[in-house]
């Protein structure tokens, strides 16, 4: 397994960043993949430890131990280590559609679950998955998949985010016929649109839909379903129907003067930013120029806000965390095979720190109330402190305090999937989320399957592709059952 005991030999190795200073004027990708030499030595760190935790899969409460989609990580470490990049991306592929999409956004809790992790920085999982993909393309060898036969049956999938995007992709090479339905003007759903370039180039993503297209999958974009296009029509031309629609739908925070103007919710602002850089829109609605703004929610759509706001020209931001700040490190790690507790900067906390001089994030803030100007306008919110006691997250009396803010924009999760499909397609929900199991996936109506956030609700994108490679088998076994019969 790699080199004998390189875990001893070898530090672990970040992959190689873009300046501060220099990469936030733009959205040019900040992070590189490693070298093939660099990409060997981390993959000799991989030790032979007997029981892989790296590739459990398992959910834990919200947090998730291992890799979902179950990666063949310590083979594909010991073959960067060999340099075999061929069978690397063999392997590699086999269990993942689209590692050049999480090697480059996945938390990575693969690297957590290391066994190395327990008293040593775990391998470098992530970056040699992307130097893999990456490696593959540039050699040449990551071609469309073409299934061995055509079959007759057509199938529609509702939403080209990661679910839909992998479902289509299973689905055709088992030979069915395959259209996208995405209501916006290009296919990749959050990924194209809700995850700024900087950390997903867009060029990464249309490459994949290109070889998708040559394989022979179509995709319609520009239509919104529910609306342009009926659930009657979609069932009298095709044979199955996919809903991959995602948790798009915001969660609110409805305090006294939530209606003024300058409130937005995150991924209004984020999508209408990739549509600005791609030519979409000419003028954006929300803007962070030379406003102060604040960000309420601490996750990674937050922190992509703050990155965004920076380079969108903004006067200052806040971003507002209601946990108190974590301890800078750990004498042992007591929470493996879990994340480690402990504070970090996420890339645009290091981006802000660089010109600001401090880091973006308040700690222990509650947001009480919204100050609103006599026009309607937001000028501010009102805050207090939050302290943890053995009862919880409690507040300080006598902490009240204002904030300027011209701009707030709210990142503080998904309540689920938007009502249009849902309603439209008379569908049950609970909690906006569209009912089924993750054995047959199918909904309460004839033909119509859902998977991914849509199903799930809020997660990460590899437990998206895990369920676009679920719900495909499921629907194909159930045409196959039609056959039959």
């Amino acid at each position: 397994m790699g080199e004998f005991k390189g875990f001893m030999k070898y530090s672990k190795k970040q992959l190689d960043e873009l300046p501060l200073k220099d990469r936030i004027e733009g959205y040019e990708p900040f992070q590189q993949r490693f070298t093939t030499e660099d990409a060997a030595t981390q993959g000799a760190r991989c030790m032979d430890c007997g029981t892989p935790f790296c590739q459990t899969g398992t959910s834990f409460g919200k947090d998730t131990i291992g890799c979902p989609i179950g990666n063949y990580i310590p083979e594909w470490n010991d073959l960067v280590y060999r340099n075999d990049y061929k069978e690397a991306y063999e392997r590699l592929s086999e269990t993942n559609n689209f590692p050049e999409f999480t090697g480059r956004v996945c938390p990575a809790p693969c690297e957590s679950s290391c066994v190395l992790a327990i008293n040593n920085d775990s391998v470098a999982i992530k970056g040699i998955e992307r130097t893999i993909i990456d490696e593959a393309y540039d050699m040449g060898i990551v071609k469309p998949k073409l299934p061995e036969n055509r079959l007759e049956e057509k199938i529609a999938i509702i939403g080209s985010g990661p679910a839909g995007l992998t479902a289509a992709e299973e689905l055709n090479l088992l030979g069915y016929n395959v259209t996208v339905y995405e209501r916006n003007h290009r296919p990749g759903g959050l990924l194209m649109y809700g995850i700024p370039s900087m950390k997903l180039d867009k060029e990464v993503i249309e490459r994949r839909v290109k070889l998708m297209e040559e394989a022979g999958i179509v995709f319609k974009t520009d239509v919104n379903v529910g609306k342009d296009i009926t659930k009657k029509e979609l069932e009298e031309q095709y044979d199955a129907i996919i809903v991959c629609t995602g948790s798009q739908k915001g969660r609110d925070l409805p305090l006294e003067g939530r209606m003024s103007f300058g409130i937005h919710f995150a991924m209004e602002y984020l999508t209408e930013q990739t549509q600005l850089q791609m030519g979409e829109i000419k003028e954006p609605i929300i803007t962070a120029k030379d406003k102060n703004v604040i960000v309420i929610g601490a996750g990674d759509t937050g922190a992509d806000c703050v990155a965004t706001a920076l380079r969108d020209g903004c006067k200052s931001v806040v971003q507002f965390n209601k946990y108190v700040r974590l301890t800078d490190k750990m004498e042992q790690n007591t929470s493996w095979p879990l994340p480690m507790p402990i504070f970090k900067l996420d890339y645009a906390h290091k981006e802000y720190r660089e010109k600001f001089g401090f880091e973006p994030r308040a700690y222990g803030i509650q947001t009480m109330r919204y100050d609103v100007d006599q026009n309607g306008d937001i000028r501010g919110l009102y805050t207090q402190v939050l302290e943890e006691t053995e009862d919880g997250m409690v507040i300080v009396e006598g902490t009240e305090r204002h904030w300027p803010a011209d701009l707030v924009l709210l990142s503080i999760g998904f309540e689920g999937t938007e009502h249009l499909v849902p309603h439209s397609f008379n569908l049950n929900t609970n909690r906006n989320k569209i009912v089924a199991n993750d054995k047959d996936f199918r909904t309460n109506q004839d033909k119509i399957f859902v998977a991914g956030d849509a199903r799930k609700g809020q997660s990460l994108v590899v437990w998206a592709i895990k369920e676009g490679r679920a719900v495909a088998k499921a629907v194909d076994e159930s045409l196959k059952n039609k056959i039959t019969i």
